[in-house]
């Protein structure tokens, strides 16, 4: 009953989105409003999940003094400090939303400027132009990350970088999304028939 439960279970809750798609009877949309109900449940869960999860894990560098720990106390304060004021002062007014503005917003900022370096960087050292494809790959990635930027603007070359991005790129993420389709299709038939069991574990 243990591999059997789970996979009765997949296949009805499978077959039940899978039919809704094609059939608007009123009893098969209101159980897949239940499910999707029932998801944003187990989704809220998991939350809980990895806030526990994270307080866990600083707490034990905290007791052991592993290193960096000084950094697990600020993530900690952080942590107890969102949630004290958001239970105190409601997330719409205190310091819970200036956090979010004052702190967050910045340290993401930050995060965001020192990713486009890397990434700059690291397209330097995977497109170097050995051949005509990749010289015409790294032309592409310059072009395009000048094209986000003022100076871009300035050259003219934001246009360019949008047709790149329109065309060619848009072309190929379509056909990427495709493929990512037909697995996911292929996947959830897998599930649904039985075939695929790995989300019960070892020894499935």
């Amino acid at each position: 009953m243990k591999k059997t439960g789970p996979v009765a279970f997949g296949f009805v809750i499978g077959m039940l989105m899978l039919v809704q798609h094609f059939t608007g009877h009123p009893w098969i949309t209101a159980r897949y409003n239940n499910v999707l109900d029932w998801k944003q449940v187990v989704f809220g869960i998991t939350l809980i999940l990895g806030v526990v999860s994270l307080f866990t894990h600083h707490f034990k560098k905290i007791a052991r003094r592993t290193a960096g720990w000084p950094y697990s106390i600020l993530t900690l304060a952080g942590l107890l400090f969102m949630i004290v004021s958001a239970a105190l002062f409601t997330p719409e007014r205190g310091p819970y939303p200036w956090m979010f503005v004052h702190v967050q917003a910045p340290m993401q900022a930050t995060m965001f400027a020192l990713l486009a370096f890397y990434v700059a960087s690291a397209s330097y050292r995977a497109f170097r132009a050995r051949n005509v494809n990749a010289a015409l790959l790294l032309a592409a990635g310059v072009v395009v990350m000048l094209g986000r930027v003022p100076l871009g603007e300035m050259i003219g070359l934001d246009a360019v970088s949008s047709w790149i991005l329109d065309f060619p790129n848009l072309a190929a993420k379509r056909g990427v999304m495709l493929g990512v389709g037909l697995g996911m299709a292929a996947t959830a038939i897998k599930i649904i028939t039985g075939i695929e069991r790995t989300y019960l574990g070892k020894g499935a």
